[in-house]
């Protein structure tokens, strides 16, 4: 603790480092900072790199640009997919899981946050020291917080205080303990918010998340410690009293006009893509490139969710097996008969009605030409189609043109986390209270979200009042008839629903309190146990003597207790 302490504090940096990221491609700046000589190097240049590679840890690329590459299992990477697809959010297409994330496929992230973000991060400290920018520096204090807690999130121990220290001679470092990691982040960002606090000599000349708002960045630097304090509830006895003090002090999100999110402008298809990723995936001349989850789907479909027809939109009004007779070509599992443990779990099985076309959890099966036919991101929050039943296929440039928004901390999961408070302490009166609360914040934030963004679209086709307030009604119906198991899934459900896009936190919530209990099972029988953390990248294991491969994937993380992975396979 003492190495990283000091480590976190900027005291000595030691001049610039040999590692910095590949390349810079932000938004509309033509300069890279990485081919600049220290006395030419801009503190903005720099800073512009490390918010969008920070929001890129999450969201991944469209066009596999900077730090990314194409190849792997999954779709765009970034820490938001393999999070949706593990949580049934989007449709995760590995019947075992041994196979679905495998050490090859963690490189992308790996690189980005180390030789991306923390090595622009270590380069610019310095200069913004000499030029007393602190609000530079507390912007990169918070991103480095955040994305600490995030990689140790996913991959447990990982290098902290060696790392990005080749200047210093270190070129293998060792792993910090995720413990350690936590505690030296909330230490960041109390250093943050005494930053943003202060005088600074000049301001950035981009701040693409508050723009320039340091009230909103201290919020946020709350509420992200309050996001540390739940996820190690299970480990610290004192975390409960240290969340409650910030709600107490009142000086955290609870407006969605607070919320830490990056919205993406789309002012370019390459060269940068600045599209939403999920939207330059999947709005191409082929039509979509990833599925949708059946479950989901399914889920929000027969309940009458109404943010239903912004987050998905449908390319055809009839799915082989519903409404049109099954087709061997454009949808195989269609001749098929449901496996029996989806049977008795009472799951659906590859089709769905209304024109949900997508897929079941772990459905490994080749591609089939229905790019044009799979239902595919609506409105929000990839800046697609609004659909208001037109059934037309999708193209480039259509919908809202991949206006996007990356949503990382907001009013509505502060509520849910009061919610996961109440439940722990087992006051159902606040839970339930808090429930609703983040379901009118979600759909007002998604609704709102149409408003100006997509031409043509049918707005008639939006829900009414009456509507949005007979499904809040069932919600709380649901939460009061039931169990304890019931309660945990109601608030597990609008969990997922709400955080559609964000896969980083309905993962970090499963494998904390292992609701809810109602996703639907893998496809295949015994797909083996839960992913409950990712392996190291192949190239660092093979490249630093001092990381030594995980013995599975089954390994947790150090605020995750449970004796095994969450029962929903």
């Amino acid at each position: 603790m003492k190495k990283i302490t000091k480590y976190i504090a900027f005291a000595v940096l030691g001049g610039m480092l040999a590692f910095t990221s590949c390349e810079t491609t932000e938004l509309d700046l033509t300069a890279n900072p990485n081919a600049l000589t220290p006395d030419q190097a801009s503190v903005d240049f720099f800073l512009n790199s490390i918010q969008e590679d920070f929001v890129r840890q999450f969201e991944g690329d469209a066009d596999f640009s900077d730090n990314w590459a194409s190849g792997g299992n999954t779709t765009g990477d970034g820490f938001n997919e393999f999070g949706l697809e593990l949580t049934r959010i989007v449709q995760g297409g590995g019947r075992q899981y041994s196979s679905m994330y495998q050490d090859s496929d963690m490189s992308d992230e790996w690189t980005n946050a180390y030789k991306g973000i923390l090595a622009d991060i270590r380069a610019m400290t310095p200069l913004a020291i000499e030029a007393d920018q602190k609000h530079h520096i507390a912007i990169a204090q918070f991103i480095e917080a955040y994305l600490m807690v995030t990689m140790v999130d996913f991959f447990g121990d990982v290098p902290y205080s060696e790392a990005i220290q080749a200047n210093e001679g270190i070129f293998n470092p060792v792993v910090d303990s995720g413990a350690s990691i936590y505690e030296a982040s909330l230490a960041l960002l109390d250093q943050a918010i005494s930053n943003f606090n202060a005088t600074a000599a000049s301001e950035p000349t981009s701040d693409f998340y508050y723009a320039n708002d340091y009230t909103q960045w201290v919020k946020a630097a709350n509420t992200l410690k309050m996001k540390i304090y739940l996820q190690r509830r299970l480990v610290d006895s004192g975390a409960i009293a240290s969340f409650n003090a910030i709600v107490s002090g009142g000086n955290y999100i609870q407006d969605t006009a607070d919320d830490f999110q990056y919205n993406w402008p789309a002012t370019s298809a390459t060269g940068p893509d600045t599209r939403h990723p999920r939207y330059g995936i999947n709005y191409q001349a082929a039509g979509a490139g990833e599925y949708m989850s059946n479950w989901l789907m399914n889920l929000m479909d027969t309940s009458n969710d109404p943010r239903t027809r912004y987050y998905f939109y449908r390319q055809t009004d009839a799915v082989p097996g519903a409404e049109i007779p099954s087709n061997e070509e454009l949808l195989n599992c269609s001749l098929e008969t449901a496996p029996q443990h989806y049977i008795d779990g009472g799951y659906t099985f590859c089709w769905l009605d209304n024109g949900f076309w997508g897929r079941d959890h772990g459905d490994a099966d080749g591609i089939p030409p229905d790019g044009l036919l799979r239902a595919t991101y609506g409105t929000y929050p990839a800046g697609g189609q609004f659909d208001d039943s037109s059934f037309t296929a999708i193209g480039l440039g259509t919908g809202a043109s991949g206006t996007g928004v990356t949503v990382l901390l907001s009013a509505f999961n502060v509520d849910f986390m009061k919610a996961e408070v109440a439940m722990t302490n087992s006051d159902m009166t606040a839970a339930r209270t808090a429930i609703l609360d983040a379901f009118d914040k979600s759909q007002a934030k998604v609704q709102a979200f149409l408003v100006g963004r997509e031409a043509g679209a049918d707005v008639s086709f939006e829900p009414s009042a009456g509507v949005i307030a007979a499904y809040r009604n069932t919600i709380g119906a649901n939460f009061d008839g039931g169990d304890m198991t019931d309660k945990w899934n109601v608030l597990a459900e609008q969990y997922w629903i709400a955080h559609f896009g964000n896969g980083v936190d309905p993962y970090n919530f499963y494998r904390r309190n292992q609701y809810p209990t109602t996703l639907q099972a893998n496809l295949e029988a015994n797909p083996g146990e839960f992913v409950r953390s990712m392996y190291y990248p192949s190239n660092v294991v093979n490249t630093n003597s001092s990381i030594s491969q995980k013995s599975s994937h089954t390994v947790p993380v150090f605020w995750d207790t449970h004796a095994s992975g969450p029962a929903a396979n």
